[in-house]
């Protein structure tokens, strides 16, 4: 029986790199790309294009790309995943800054722990990983609280409602995909998911009319230079790094991006925007820093049990004359 490779440590942590860094400059270029070029066409190029590439590479790797089963998995969690979550941020962010956003889908740990039925034991029970996601929301409320409680929170409510929504399609269709899709490479299984989302949005898109009156002369350079940023970096190199690490790390470890992700979005805002940061929202970005200590320490907890557990098997496994021998 042939057992699979255990990912190196070296990928996962330029996995995780990729996911905390890189997706958190992606809000901020949806928020350049989508002043100019409508949601639904936005998203529509951005992941035709990226699902086009990624099925070549991995025709061309000479991976099985065609397998009905999969691939009706993939669509569904790539459908859940990018067109309800991802799709909801993009039309949100024409209504709110990408740094509130970003902040905003950092309740995403909370959702994984509570639709993770198969780890609800594990999750419910450890301690730095309550901590963590408590400490995280915390900090949340105090980046925000000023903005949440400002007069113009009315008109924020129907984008918020949305992002909220599409924070759980994200955290559902991220679960259906790691226990549903099996029996193919991460790589695989990004560029159906990928690719299926473009082909909705698409869909979405000529039937609200809004692609067909696009003024495809009027978007200027930075709005393309933000969706090609967007197909390369935030869909091929991110979007895969995410879901190679869902196969690879727990849910709860891999859900620790959206602590990270408001972080890098809030310091884009400020460098390049010139967003101004009080004391309060300084002070939330700290305490949201915590917040994945206690999510790292519970993989450490974890890890330890792991491995005191196997050691203990592993001498319940030890031939009776050899303990006489070693007592």
């Amino acid at each position: 029986m042939n057992q699979q490779k255990a990912p190196s440590a070296v990928m996962v942590i330029l996995a995780f790199a990729a996911v905390y860094i890189i997706w958190g400059s992606t809000y901020f270029f949806i928020e350049r790309g989508v002043k100019y070029i409508p949601p639904m066409l936005l998203g529509g190029l951005r992941f035709v294009a990226a699902g086009i590439i990624m099925l070549v590479w991995v025709t061309a790797k000479g991976e099985r790309v065609w397998n009905r089963a999969t691939i009706l998995h993939s669509v569904i969690s790539g459908i859940l995943m990018l067109f309800v979550g991802n799709g909801a941020v993009i039309w949100a962010e024409q209504y709110l800054h990408s740094s509130f956003v970003a902040i905003f889908l950092a309740s995403a740990p909370i959702w994984f722990l509570v639709f993770d039925k198969p780890n609800w034991t594990e999750n419910f029970t450890n301690r730095f990983t309550l901590l963590g996601v408590s400490v995280g929301l915390l900090g949340v409320i105090a980046l925000f609280y000023e903005k949440l409680t400002s007069d113009d929170s009315k008109n924020t409510l129907v984008p918020i409602l949305a992002i909220f929504i599409g924070n759980i399609g994200w955290v559902v269709g991220s679960l259906y995909s790691k226990y549903k899709v099996k029996g193919v490479s991460p790589s695989v299984n990004s560029a159906w998911q990928i690719f299926s989302a473009g082909i909705v949005f698409f869909i979405i898109g000529f039937a609200d009319g809004s692609i067909e009156k696009t003024n495809w002369s009027a978007i200027p350079r930075e709005a393309w230079g933000a969706l090609v940023y967007l197909i390369l970096m935030g869909s091929i190199v991110g979007y895969s790094a995410y879901v190679f690490l869902l196969s690879a790390r727990s849910a709860a470890q891999v859900s620790s991006y959206a602590y990270v992700n408001p972080l890098v979005a809030v310091l884009l805002g400020v460098l390049i925007n010139g967003d101004h940061l009080t004391s309060l929202q300084l002070a939330g970005l700290a305490i949201i820093l915590a917040s994945v200590l206690c999510i790292n320490l519970a993989k450490k907890e974890r890890e330890k049990k792991q491995a005191q557990q196997q050691e203990a098997q592993d001498t319940d496994k030890l031939p009776l004359g050899k303990e006489l021998v070693d007592s």
